[in-house]
């Protein structure tokens, strides 16, 4: 692991030959012989470690590295190693009680010093990821990790809390992009199972002749690649929740095996005869318009009431746009952190125009588009010129482009495609069955428009 080290000793020889070795392993390195020089040094640049030498004759390594710890917080201070004499080793073992990694006893091998240096610089990374980590959760799980303060944000976030107390099945509705995993998530992590595993699903990623081994298991031999026995998803979630995502994508022999897992808590595993008793809450989540489905033909009726014992619908984030500003301010503060980059917060012409947007893909689009501007800018206020929101996608609720009949419906064609491959995730049977065609035709509508 390579990083940005202080060397601090008052003699040169010492200085050039430890900074070469460290510079030769890669490092970044910085040397001064004086040690008043290194509090201005470290205020005007992070450094990773700082190795400082004890025996020093404007002030000792002990008691810089006392002032380093008093002048400065944890997460800003560099880890700290002190080079000393054998005379004084209680120095340094005073040094580590204070906050100082590690200790090099005159004399020592370089050798020797390029692994305490890669020690060092590895603590310092997981203490950073772990303070990052615990900044995260801390900001994720504030009012169950949803931001906001509109009507219908307050009413779901009491709602969630109500759930969690319960162990009833829950459906949740709502637009692409919207929190359903993050609600599935609050709901498991408030409830009195939290303990115990949340499994997560998502049945439009996995090809349906696969589904009913990933939910339910299989027996060795059960179909042609089936060499072992295989644990499903609702044994692997016993005792805990199970969360469902896509569940509109379900096929009919599946809705109908899930109907009796929701009704008698228990199911058989591919090619067993032996019946396994599951205690496990469902947690389901689709964006699709069951109801219709359920009209089409393409949804079991004592499925969804099964499943929408508790119905929860999240609004879209154009609904709720007074929120648009905190989730702004979240996002930024987020990205930040992710990639250490000096960003203070969005211009307000900026906040403007993020405020006025449609957003269809609601908090997911809003935050990419954050993050995508964290990541680009150069400046340390993000302006108009730093944000990029899609145009096909703002493009969506103009008009006809055209006055032609015959390029209009090219066009309705190609939007109506677009749409259903972004609502199934990409997935062509998803998208076909959204569409309402076979996958045969969405194929030819695929090469006809030059989709990828």
């Amino acid at each position: 692991m390579r990083g940005t080290i202080l060397l601090v000793d008052d003699e040169e020889r010492i200085l050039k030959t430890l900074a070469r070795a460290l510079r030769d392993d890669g490092h970044d390195v910085f040397v001064t012989a004086s040690p008043i020089m290194v509090q201005s040094m470290l205020a005007e640049r992070d450094f990773d470690l700082m190795i400082v030498d004890n025996r020093m004759p404007e002030i000792s390594g002990l008691e810089l590295i006392r002032t380093v710890v008093e002048t400065s917080v944890p997460g800003d201070r560099p880890e700290m190693v002190m080079m000393t004499a054998h005379a004084t080793v209680d120095s340094a073992i005073e040094a580590m009680r204070l906050g100082a990694f590690d200790y090099l006893q005159k004399p020592f091998e370089v050798d020797e010093l390029l692994v305490v240096a890669g020690k060092a610089l590895e603590h310092r990374r997981l203490r950073n990821e772990h303070r990052y980590l615990l900044s995260e959760q801390k900001t994720e799980f504030n009012n169950y990790g949803i931001v906001g303060t509109s009507a219908a944000i307050r009413a779901v976030i009491e709602k969630l809390g109500q759930v969690a107390q319960s162990k009833s099945t829950v459906l949740i509705t709502g637009e692409t992009g919207t929190g359903k995993e993050l609600a599935a998530r609050a709901i498991h992590d408030r409830s009195a199972e939290r303990g115990m595993p949340l499994i997560k699903v998502n049945c439009a990623a996995i090809p349906e002749t696969l589904l009913e081994s990933e939910l339910f298991g299989h027996v060795k031999g059960s179909f042609t690649s089936a060499t072992t026995n295989k644990k499903g998803k609702f044994t692997l979630a016993h005792g805990g929740s199970i969360f469902l995502d896509e569940i509109g994508m379900l096929g009919q022999p599946l809705q109908a095996k899930l109907h009796r897992v929701l009704q008698e808590r228990e199911f058989e595993p591919l090619g067993s005869e032996r019946t396994e008793s599951v205690d496990v809450r469902v947690i389901a989540a689709t964006n699709r318009d069951l109801r219709k489905m359920i009209a089409a033909g393409e949804f079991q009726e004592d499925l969804y009431y099964r499943l929408s014992v508790i119905p929860i619908e999240l609004p879209p984030l154009r609904s709720r746009r007074e929120d648009i500003p905190a989730l702004v301010a979240h996002f930024v503060g987020k990205h930040r952190r992710r990639t250490g980059k000096h960003v203070e917060r969005v211009s307000d012409e900026a906040l403007e125009k993020l405020c006025a947007y449609d957003w269809p893909g609601n908090v997911r689009e809003l935050e990419n588009t954050i993050e995508r501007a964290v990541v680009l800018t150069r400046v340390p206020v993000i302006g108009l010129e730093e944000l990029s929101l899609t145009p096909s996608v703002g493009a969506r609720r103009e008009g006809l482009p055209s006055q032609k009949l015959h390029k209009n419906i090219e066009w309705a064609e190609r939007e109506s495609i677009s749409r259903a491959l972004e609502q199934a995730k990409g997935l062509k049977k998803g998208a076909a069955e959204i569409l309402g065609i076979s996958q045969r035709a969405l194929s030819y509508y695929l090469k006809k428009f030059d989709f990828d």
